[in-house]
């Protein structure tokens, strides 16, 4: 009757929503380092730890009023709900139920309660007695009034602060990472006591019995000397118990540079994953920003273009240098392959990420990395650079929206434009970063002065300005040559003189700002005097 009661009630947890809802709030709460619920709660929890211990200091000279007593036991509540709630969350006891159900029922057997709360109960104790968890409950227990003899256990609130400083538990990372190397400095350490010791009793209790009375005194003494500390508050008196202390003293020095050289090593191991963790730290914070595959000239260019405007990036690259340079210039940069799934999805390619550029100079590489983004987010934008011209048409069946040649672009700007000088200045000017050049669009909307004219009518170049291209779907521009296929519309590079302009066609113009900017005004005042008169 029980068993069957049991079964219904795990079947209802596995199908209630706000079981699962109920859960997910307190894992979001407790455990997901990702949820800024949980960045709020450590925040709160420290607090309160301190607090905590500042009572216990204060209450060693001062009694406690009601009030101070009320508050404690507050906190104790609080440390209380909270162990047991990260027990609740470390697994789903009805999942296990469930499991043995099924399994009963598909080999034809009796269902065994005592099973499964025997597995229920291993799964519980696997929590109770982790490292952090034993904390937790060693700080809890002494503050009950029938367990006040454990009260020197409250101490142990202040290690509760390694579930919450990342640093902290960072160090016991690094600390676990070296176990071995550790292990076998503390044998060897423990051996270096132990002969120590029994050479300083033997040696100097028939002779200095005041100072080394028991063997405990010569314990002391060894530990006190290989730590290179050395009080002199027992000090050798015999030949032998003299050589026994030098010998122990340069073993410290040799156990600690051993130590010392662990810690450094381990460190030095686990500062690239603080930096990873830093820079996806840093992402989850950002909306709308773009991930840059590749960190050479392209790279660099898009990179500091990106910055000026303020626009969020990250940088993804395997080579240790160009990364070294990122980080230089304040970068966000993870090292990495960026054709790699899991480092796209690091990146924040399905979260934070609208679109992607790839800019490394191997078009293979680039083909790879824009099939995987485009398969782990069939929605963002992909940009990418296409060195080789028989690559185009690859990157675009991998799921580019866009491609580019910059090489090949600037060999057309450089034959289309020669003999222009508006043009070359202005385009020396982009690459300085001269801020009163610009390259910026304009949109033909009706009724304008510009609607059904010819290039040669509007005399650009007259106006300071040098027409890029032409954006546009509008049928009637097909007759021109200089086409290029952009998703589904066209772009009209360096358009002829007797190119008629359509409403909805996007001019991309290059020049001052002063110049681009008073055309707009222009533009904008014949709209509204066309108003008018209509």
């Amino acid at each position: 009757m029980f068993s069957r009661l049991l079964v219904s009630i795990a079947y209802f947890l596995q199908d209630s929503p706000y079981y699962r809802h109920t859960k997910q709030f307190f894992y979001n709460l407790l455990e997901n380092p990702d949820s800024r619920l949980k960045a709020n709660f450590d925040i709160v929890m420290i607090a309160l730890v301190m607090f905590s211990v500042f009572l216990l200091i204060y209450e060693v000279d001062t009694p406690l009023t009601a009030l101070d007593m009320q508050f404690e036991q507050t906190l104790i509540l609080i440390f209380t709900l909270e162990y047991l709630l990260r027990g609740w969350l470390y697994n789903d006891c009805h999942k296990i139920i469930l499991a043995h159900y099924e399994k009963t029922r598909y080999l034809n057997i009796p269902f065994s309660l005592i099973t499964v709360l025997g597995k229920i109960f291993a799964q519980k104790w696997a929590y109770m007695s982790s490292p952090l968890a034993l904390i937790d409950l060693l700080a809890i227990l002494p503050s009950y009034r029938p367990l006040r003899m454990l009260r020197l256990f409250l101490i142990f609130r202040l290690f509760k602060l390694f579930r919450y400083f990342n640093s902290l538990k960072l160090f016991t990372e690094v600390l676990a990472s070296k176990r071995f190397e550790l292990y076998t400095l503390a044998i060897f350490l423990s051996f270096v006591v132990f002969i120590g010791s029994t050479a300083i009793y033997l040696f100097e209790k028939p002779t200095n019995s005041s100072q080394v009375a028991h063997l405990f005194d010569a314990v002391y003494f060894t530990i006190v000397t290989v730590s290179t500390v050395g009080y002199g508050d027992i000090t050798p008196h015999t030949t032998g118990g003299r050589i026994v202390a030098m010998v122990l003293i340069l073993s410290g020095l040799g156990v600690f540079s051993f130590l010392t050289s662990i810690m450094v090593s381990a460190f030095n191991d686990k500062m690239q994953d603080m930096r990873e963790n830093q820079t996806y730290t840093e992402l989850k914070r950002c909306r709308d920003y773009v991930i840059i595959c590749g960190f050479g000239r392209v790279g660099e260019h898009l990179a500091a273009r990106l910055k000026a405007e303020r626009q969020h990036f990250v940088i993804i690259d395997i080579n240790a240098d160009n990364v070294s340079k990122a980080k230089r210039l304040g970068y966000l940069v993870i090292q990495a392959d960026a054709s790699k799934n899991a480092v796209l999805l690091q990146a924040g390619l399905n979260q934070g990420a609208n679109s992607v550029v790839c800019t490394t100079g191997n078009d293979v590489v680039n083909v790879y990395i824009t099939l995987s983004s485009r398969h782990l987010n069939p929605d963002i934008r992909i940009v990418s650079r296409a060195n080789n011209p028989d690559t185009i048409k690859k990157l675009y069946q991998a799921g580019a929206s866009d491609v580019i040649q910059p090489f090949a672009i600037a060999g057309l700007v450089a034959a289309e434009y020669i003999g222009q000088p508006v043009a070359f200045e202005a385009i020396f000017g982009i690459l300085k970063q001269e801020k009163q050049y610009m390259i910026d669009t304009l949109t033909v909307t009706g009724p304008s002065f510009i609607e059904a004219k010819t290039l040669a009518e509007l005399d650009f170049i007259g106006r300071k300005l040098v027409l890029l291209g032409i954006v546009s779907d509008n049928p009637a521009h097909n007759q021109h040559k200089n086409r290029y296929q952009v998703s589904h519309q066209h772009f009209y590079f360096n358009p002829p003189a007797h190119f008629v302009l359509h409403s909805g066609d996007v001019l991309v113009l290059l020049g001052r700002d002063v110049s681009i900017g008073h055309l707009r005004q222009q533009i904008a005042r014949s709209r509204f005097n066309n108003s008018r008169k209509s």
